[in-house]
């Protein structure tokens, strides 16, 4: 068994588990269950175990954002005048919906964004109107994604 936190424990059937559950959320209990030869009540009951230590956070559909027309995806770094702006910055950031990821960083930047746009011109006025409208944001870097080429989890 391997230590992945103070409380909690998992062992071979719970790595299949999981690994069935990343590569597709929707696949049925008893599928796991005669694969890993174990009831479908032992199933449901690791997971209501991994899912309480927190090691489990939930399950979700992935939307490709490129069927809904967004094409741009942008990383931002955003420089704060200050660093007590930075709360403030995340907050007004939340109401951005091209905003989908945002990190407190070392180096350079204060904050570091994924964002989301349908093509250039709509990255320009999310950038311009938007982010670098908040106060507190003295500037921004932006680096734009030609091409994901990795999209993983963490391997268990």
């Amino acid at each position: 068994m391997k230590d992945i936190s103070s409380n909690l424990k998992i062992d071979g059937i719970d790595k299949e588990i999981l690994r069935s559950l990343m590569e597709d959320a929707r696949k049925p209990i008893l599928e796991i269950a005669r694969k890993v030869g174990v009831s479908g009540a032992a199933i449901h009951q690791r997971l209501r175990k991994l899912e309480a230590s927190g090691l489990i956070t939930g399950s979700k559909f992935i939307i490709d954002p490129k069927v809904m027309g967004y094409k741009t995806m942008a990383f931002v770094g955003v420089y704060l005048d200050k660093a007590v702006s930075n709360p403030m910055a995340v907050r007004q950031l939340k109401d951005i919906p091209e905003v989908i990821e945002c990190h407190y960083t070392t180096g350079n930047w204060s904050i570091f964004i994924k964002i989301l746009c349908r093509d250039n011109e709509h990255l320009m006025k999310v950038l311009n109107k938007e982010i670098q409208a908040i106060e507190g944001v003295s500037r921004t870097e932006t680096f734009i994604s030609l091409d994901q080429q990795i999209d993983r989890q963490i391997k268990i």
